[in-house]
């Protein structure tokens, strides 16, 4: 456990730390402030409809990819930042939802350049095909998705199995069998809709999971409705501690920067390499339009779910410590205005969110699986083993140690980082020239349309877009 310790705390101070913010910064600046500047052109393109008949929207593959940022990470991400990094955690996940938002531009438009076509019509890709098409590095996209399998097939599913088992904390009912029972009851639910046999829990689950996402956020704003007189001291608070550079410089790895950089990322994985693998299936005009959806997916992210969380937790009047942070900070914060309804509320929420979450994860898991299998997916019994493998994951994970799932989920999804991150500051600038003649194109009152010859790029090395 101290080797785990040892090797997340350095890898995300001083390697990630550094590399995200410099890597983050640059888009911006290259880009122009893409992420603010042609915030109007992202909602637009959020309701473009595919040109072929059954392919993914723009807004189906937005729905798949904020699916997979939004989850347990928006709850109990942010309340463990603020308690063991401080309030400033807050401030400084905000900057990296800002600044990280025109990496996911970037990743996301480099997918729908280099992504491929399938022979049912429709398309995919992601980074592993980018790396390989583009750099032409078969190695660096092999190890890019063996990260992504165990990220999404074991970190983050260790994870998510952990936090859904300490709500329940809060109930009296609660011993040392709890997290077995729930982490069986999870490992069930997902091991039965992997085998095919619960199609009516995904499509109930997926559902109810944007209603409660609004909900969540309507219980939020009426906590801090109710302290209303206590939101100015609240903000005071996250700024004194953002900005308390005496107590940083003391501790960094420890501070609120590297926690609010290090739970933003886990939440809304800009950069990381992950989204653009759903992006890349939206049937698109134009692949800045998907790189502009990809700005709205982290804001709806950060901007509003886990800033709903930490506004929530910080307004209450709750004290956030070692002993009580993630779930039950949360759930204690909500009892402030919702009374014994609170601990049930995120409970109920949790279960949901983990749940599509985990299947989520699951998504790309198999996506991953098939690249590595000569990009064919692989047979019948073989994904039975790796799917009853998965579940057992998530059963592991409920009776896991919080620092041990903290620290896979964090290594894995690093490792993705540090493959990803260059691989898009060395092909930046076809994302640049994309977006060049993006804006081009507008101001001659076009519908943008792309083809590679428009940047420079000979068909050869495209697949998809050479056909328009």
């Amino acid at each position: 456990m101290n080797v785990l310790t040892a090797i997340d705390t350095y890898l995300y101070y001083p390697v990630l730390l550094v590399l995200l913010s410099l890597t983050a910064v640059w888009f911006t600046i290259r880009t122009r402030f893409v992420q603010i500047r042609l915030f109007p052109d992202a909602i637009r393109a959020v309701s473009e409809k595919p040109k072929g008949s059954g392919n993914v929207s723009s807004f189906q593959a937005l729905m798949v990819s904020t699916a997979s940022r939004v989850g347990t990470g928006n709850i109990v991400g942010v309340s463990t930042a603020i308690c063991l990094g401080g309030p400033g955690a807050v401030f400084w996940m905000w900057v990296l939802a800002v600044l990280g938002a025109a990496s996911a531009f970037v990743e996301t438009t480099l997918a729908q350049i280099y992504k491929r076509k399938g022979k049912d019509g429709s398309c995919f890709g992601g980074p592993a095909y980018y790396i390989e098409g583009a750099l032409h590095s078969k190695v660096f996209a092999v190890l890019f998705t063996v990260f992504l399998i165990l990220t999404y097939g074991f970190g983050f599913q260790l994870l998510c199995s952990y936090n859904v088992q300490t709500t329940f904390q809060a109930y009296s009912f609660y011993n040392e069998k709890t997290p077995w029972i729930v982490g069986a009851v999870l490992a069930g639910l997902v091991a039965l809709c992997l085998l095919g046999g619960g199609k009516r829990i995904i499509k109930v689950s997926s559902a109810l999971v944007p209603f409660m996402g609004l909900l969540y956020v309507a219980f939020s704003l009426i906590v801090i409705f109710a302290h209303i007189t206590d939101v100015p001291t609240m903000f005071r608070i996250i700024f004194q501690d953002a900005f308390d550079f005496r107590a940083i410089g003391s501790g960094l790895a420890g501070s609120s920067m590297v926690y609010g950089m290090k739970r933003g990322l886990y939440s809304n994985e800009a950069g990381v390499g992950s989204a653009p693998n759903a992006a890349a299936s939206a049937d698109v005009s134009h692949p800045v339009k998907q790189g502009l959806v990809a700005v709205l997916s982290v804001y709806i992210d950060t901007l509003l779910l886990c800033t709903a969380t930490a506004l929530l937790c910080l307004v209450s009047g709750v004290p956030g410590t070692v002993e009580n942070s993630g779930a039950p900070y949360v759930q204690a914060a909500l009892s402030t205005t919702f009374g014994r309804l609170g601990p049930v509320f995120i409970t109920v929420s949790m279960l949901l969110f983990a749940f599509t979450t985990l299947l989520g994860n699951l998504y790309y898991v198999d996506n991953a699986v098939t690249y590595l299998n000569h990009k064919k997916k692989p047979g019948k019994r073989a994904m039975t083993v790796i799917h009853l493998l998965c579940a057992l994951v998530v059963f592991v994970g409920a009776i896991a140690p919080m620092d041990a799932c903290w620290a896979a989920a964090n290594i894995s999804m690093g490792g993705m980082a540090l493959i990803n991150l260059p691989a898009c500051l060395i092909l930046g600038r076809r994302a640049f020239d994309a977006l060049r003649d993006f804006e081009q194109q507008k101001r001659e009152h076009k519908n943008p349309v792309f083809t590679g010859k428009r940047i420079g790029l000979p068909e050869e090395t495209l697949d998809w877009w050479k056909t328009l």
